[in-house]
Order: structure tokens, then sequence, then C-alpha cells
């Protein structure tokens, strides 16, 4: 039986982001944590003759969160731009993890047409070292522009 080697597990660590709004690209340097999901969506599926229900995939939703260092300026102009305008802006971001100590490789993913849920506006903390806000979004579509490979060498 094969296992993955410690030393092609991804450090969490390394690699980047950026953001591109309205033609321009920004670095998410004070990215903390970020995540991006597919969730399936599912209906019940039954059938005469059998008390098996099953499951039929109807759609995806396509969203994500991420942690940042408060001060990043780029989501509440959006914010505003909506409110003074009534149309919210739609960017796109693109994730690259990219652990050098490791086989597989990096990998790179483009979220297009990203929409914002929810931002905060304001944040003060009195137990706070360093302030950070979690900002909630919707995307469109994704492309993957470069995969990761499979380990060189398996345990």
């Amino acid at each position: 039986m094969s296992f993955l080697l410690e030393r092609d597990a991804l450090n969490g660590k390394s690699g980047s982001g950026f953001m591109t709004i309205n033609g321009e690209n920004h670095e998410m340097f004070g990215m903390k944590k970020f995540q991006s999901d597919a969730e399936f969506q599912e209906s019940d599926f039954k059938v005469v003759g059998t008390t098996l229900v099953q499951k039929k995939t109807t759609g995806v939703s396509l969203t994500g969160s991420m942690t940042i260092y408060y001060g990043t300026p780029y989501f509440l102009r959006l914010l505003q731009e909506y409110l003074k305008t009534g149309k919210l802006p739609y960017f796109t971001l693109q994730i690259t993890n990219d652990d050098p100590s490791t086989s597989v490789g990096a990998q790179t993913v483009v979220l297009y047409d990203v929409k914002l849920q929810k931002i905060p506006v304001a944040i003060l903390d009195a137990e706070a070292e360093y302030l950070e806000m979690e900002v909630s979004f919707s995307y469109r579509t994704l492309e993957v522009l470069d995969w990761f490979k499979d380990p060189e060498q398996l345990g």
C-alpha cells in the first residue's frame, strides 16, 4: 500500500494570491487564509418499484471566503461604488500553491466573475493584537492554469 511522504505535504504558507479589479492587478499581500469551494446541489430521485432514494446532481454552487489583515482598501471601494452607482463590480482572483520543497510542483487556479457577499465596513477590537477581516464571495467559473503533478516517490 502506497502513501504520501511528508516531504510532499504542501506548506500552507507557500503561495500567493492576486486580484484583478477594473483591469488593475493587486497582490494580496495581507492574506492569511483563503478557501474556495464547489458545493454540488442534489435532488431526490424516486422511482416506483424501489424504496431506494437516489440523488441526482442538479447544479453546483461556487463560493469562498478569505481572512485578510484589516487595512486592504479594495473591498470597501467596491462597496462604495455599489452604493453610489447601484452596480457591484466583479473581479478575478488568482491563487497559486507553490511549495518548492515538494515534488508535486505548483497549482494555479483563477476564479472569474467574483462577487462580494459579505465584508466588514469598520473594525475596532481592544483585545486584538492584529485586526483581521473575513470576506465571503461567490464566483461564476474557474480555470486551472497549472495542475499539481503526482509525487515523484511514494512510501
